[in-house]
């Protein structure tokens, strides 16, 4: 981060402990020319709503901030935001829309992976920069033959990181040498990470000895996880989303699969603990980008900024957005004028941006570089359990 952007954003987040963020919404229309126009294309309703939603309030506060200490090269940012229902074909949709007709600077979104990737073709043909806070898959900022995107960023670790990091946890860390996988086959996410997890674990001399599958929107897992139970796991790996693996969870302890059950940012939600419950959620572990947790003073500050806001603690998503609105008004900054090629090339040469999930640096896949944490569940209570950083 720019030292006037970081200067801005420690002062304001002193004021707002005394006034509550009570002021002023950074939706509102200011004057014709002194204003940048940026969109927002996230599941605020459907499948994936909380990540969504909690992706816009970090983004929203973050740009409060920035529009009431002066905005981003004497401007004011303007939001023009829509829903996309967690439906790839609407994120399209949104794109296209606020490319063509909104005419912003950049897109930021979307949320899961699928609906990012939907939303990148009218980005690039357009070419207006679009930056997702948390589509982990490996392949959004790259095309099958490993072309990079010229106009597609991220902030977040890639999934196979994400896998390649749970693997050595649960095998180094916890001591485990035999898993099962239980992976959603219609999720390019679950996916991704399952392919990187037995890679990882099975170079490491672990052995995967079971392979089981189900799909979105399954809610009777008994039978496969009746099978897993069987075959006498040391450790279960669920790289899914909260909805489905709330699911798997509950099902699993009911079942009395009481081993470590492993998976990535897709539990971050609040729902998880709604629908497995507090009892089963027990010897959980999770890959996050954030912990409420830790008490450096730029996650404290904004942890109270967050708190001052929406009367409620930050989760991880919530911190992605809030970074990615920074991240984005940095690059802004530096460009010095309202231009998307130069807000692209910006944002490729970004380093050691200081976020609260963490140091940014961009890679030349137009990837972050940056650590991962580990959040174990105790009595349905995520908490903090170690960073663990790229090698």
């Amino acid at each position: 981060m720019n030292k006037k952007l970081t200067v801005v954003l420690s002062l304001f987040l002193a004021l707002s402990l005394i006034a509550g963020c009570s002021s002023g919404g950074v939706n509102s229309k200011a004057e014709s020319g002194n204003t940048i126009k940026v969109g927002l294309n996230f599941g605020l309703s459907g499948a994936a709503a909380t990540y969504g939603q909690g992706s816009v309030e970090g983004i929203e506060l973050a740009f409060e901030e920035i529009n009431k200490n002066g905005g981003v090269l004497g401007k004011q940012i303007e939001l023009a935001k829509y829903d996309n229902k967690s439906e790839d074909t609407e994120s399209a949709n949104v794109s296209t829309k606020l490319a063509t007709r909104d005419k912003v600077v950049a897109i930021l979104g979307s949320d899961t992976s699928g609906s990012t990737k939907a939303a990148i073709p009218a980005a690039m043909q357009n070419k207006i920069p679009i930056i997702s806070p948390s589509a982990t898959s490996d392949d959004v900022t790259v095309d099958s033959h490993g072309k990079v995107k010229d106009y597609v960023f991220k902030t977040c670790f890639n999934d196979s990181f994400q896998g390649i990091m749970m693997a050595e946890f649960a095998y180094t860390d916890l001591g485990y040498k035999k898993a099962a996988i239980l992976a959603d086959t219609t999720s390019d996410y679950a996916q991704g990470l399952s392919k990187a997890f037995n890679e990882t674990f099975t170079g490491l001399g672990g052995v995967v000895i079971s392979e089981e599958a189900y799909q979105a929107k399954d809610t009777d897992f008994k039978a496969v996880l009746t099978n897993i139970k069987g075959k006498n796991p040391e450790v279960l790996f669920v790289p899914g989303y909260y909805e489905e693996v709330g699911l798997i969870i509950r099902q699993a302890r009911e079942l009395g699969i009481n081993i470590p059950i492993l998976g990535g940012d897709g539990y971050e939600s609040p729902k998880l603990l709604e629908i497995a419950g507090k009892d089963s959620l027990n010897n959980v572990y999770y890959s996050s980008h954030y912990s409420p947790m830790d008490d450096s003073e730029n996650v404290v500050k904004f942890k109270e900024a967050f708190k001052a806001k929406y009367d409620k603690d930050p989760d991880a998503f919530n911190a992605l957005g809030y970074d990615l609105a920074y991240f984005l008004a940095d690059a802004l900054e530096r460009t010095g004028e309202v231009n998307p090629e130069k807000l692209r090339e910006a944002l490729a040469s970004t380093k050691n941006f200081t976020g609260v999930t963490g140091s940014i640096s961009i890679d030349g896949s137009h990837n972050p570089v940056k650590s991962v944490t580990i959040i174990e569940v105790k009595e349905g209570q995520p908490t903090f359990l170690k960073k663990l950083d790229p090698q």
